[in-house]
Formats: C-alpha cells, sequence, structure tokens
C-alpha cells in the first residue's frame, strides 16, 4: 500500500474537491456573504484540493480584476466557517464538513511569466539561431 501524501489525490479526493468547488461557487454567486470585499469582487475558484481524510478543504482563488488578492484572501478565510456552514446542504452525503481554507491561486501568475519570457527578444533570438542550426546545414563543421 502506497502513502497517500507522496502519491496523487485519488479519484475520491477529486471528486469531493470539486464538489465542494461547486458548492463554493455557489454560495458566491448567490451574495451570501456579507462582506463587501466579497461581494464586489468576481471571485474564481480554479481547484479545491482535500486532504487525504477528507477533513480540510483547500480552495485555490484568483479574484478578477483586483490588484491585492492577500486582502480578499484573508476575508474569505475569516468567513470560513460561515461558508462551511452555507455548503452543508449541498454536501449532505459527507460525514464531516470540511474545514475550509483559501489560498491565492498563483498559477495564472505563472504561465503569463512564462510567457512573458517566451515572447522575450532574447528568447526569440535563441530560438532563431537554433532553427538556423537544424536546417540539415551541418556540412560546415567539417
Amino acid at each position: 500500500m502506497t502513502r497517500a501524501s507522496s502519491s496523487a489525490p485519488s479519484q475520491r479526493m477529486l471528486r469531493v474537491g470539486e464538489q465542494v468547488r461547486a458548492a463554493l461557487t455557489k454560495v458566491l454567486q448567490r451574495g451570501e456573504v456579507r462582506d463587501p470585499l466579497i461581494e464586489n469582487t468576481v471571485i474564481s475558484i480554479s481547484e479545491v484540493r482535500m486532504s487525504p481524510d477528507l477533513k480540510v478543504a483547500t480552495a485555490y482563488v484568483t479574484p478578477l480584476g483586483q490588484q491585492d488578492h492577500d486582502q480578499l484572501v484573508k476575508a474569505l478565510n475569516h468567513h470560513a466557517k460561515f461558508m462551511r456552514g452555507r455548503i452543508t446542504r449541498e454536501l449532505r452525503q459527507m460525514k464531516y464538513m470540511p474545514e475550509l481554507r483559501f489560498r491565492d491561486d498563483t498559477s495564472f501568475e505563472n504561465f503569463r511569466k512564462i510567457d512573458e519570457l517566451l515572447h522575450s527578444p532574447e528568447v526569440a533570438r535563441d530560438l532563431d539561431h537554433d532553427e538556423d542550426d537544424s536546417d540539415g546545414n551541418d556540412e560546415g563543421n567539417n
């Protein structure tokens, strides 16, 4: 038997994570959280990762059109117990309601940085140089 902490998430963890993500999205869409920062921000929940025992759900969020992600993540964590109560009806089949934790989803920022690097003049120059070398002109090296 493999250790759960070192392996990929189980199908059950993935399924429950998606159910929690959908339930949290509904709570946010309905405006059930009474906090001006949360109410006035469009929040994307890209993923919810469940702990192996399904007792902790970590939601990765991106506030769209907002520069200060830390304030929003702090507000969401402040209202986590309230939202936990609100998702209970959606997740009736679960033995325990998971503790909710919110984290900033930095994957979009990482993708943007990689894209900028790939389109930078230095990388473009190197890619052009590599293409010139691979045109079959190896005869000049004799």
